[in-house]
């Protein structure tokens, strides 16, 4: 079995992650309040309150826990012929994107990306879309250039 890519992405991307998960939590508290509400003013069961607060408390503890471990599972390499990415927590997916089916390659950058000065780059073949999240701006920037530049090589090779 091949070794594990060397290169990883921004550590930054660890409060990214845990920012969106934040996000989703809000939504999470605002429902599980709506239905305390209802369970006082109109007496439902409490159990219902009970399993909402549960389910807001498990997303609390994940959205701050699990950004780290998807952190240090997340890792690529560029060579001249492949893009190598492995990411995963429980289940480790290791992808080899070939040169030469590489269609295009984009950066992407939300607001919370661009906060922290981070970009997504974005790799397109003719059946899927493959992804490196949070990798700063300047590399990102320089891999969609190197991997534009190698996969119109290998197409001129072919």
């Amino acid at each position: 079995m091949r070794e594990a890519p060397e290169k990883r992405i921004e550590q930054s991307a660890i409060k990214v992650w845990r920012l969106h998960g934040l996000i989703y939590l809000c939504f999470f508290i605002v429902v599980t309040g709506i239905i305390a509400y209802f369970t006082y003013a109109h007496n439902w069961s409490k159990w219902i309150l009970i399993s909402s607060s549960i389910v807001t408390i498990i997303i609390a503890i994940l959205a701050i826990a699990i950004p780290a471990f998807r952190w240090r599972r997340w890792r690529y390499q560029l060579f001249e012929q492949e893009i190598y990415i492995q990411h995963g927590m429980l289940i480790i997916e290791r992808t080899l994107v070939p040169m030469v089916r590489v269609q295009h390659v984009d950066t992407k950058q939300g607001p919370i990306l661009k906060k922290f000065r981070l970009a997504s780059l974005e790799i397109s073949t003719a059946a899927t879309t493959h992804q490196i999240p949070a990798l700063s701006e300047e590399e990102a920037e320089q891999l969609r250039d190197q991997i534009s530049i190698l996969a119109r090589v290998e197409q001129d090779d072919v």
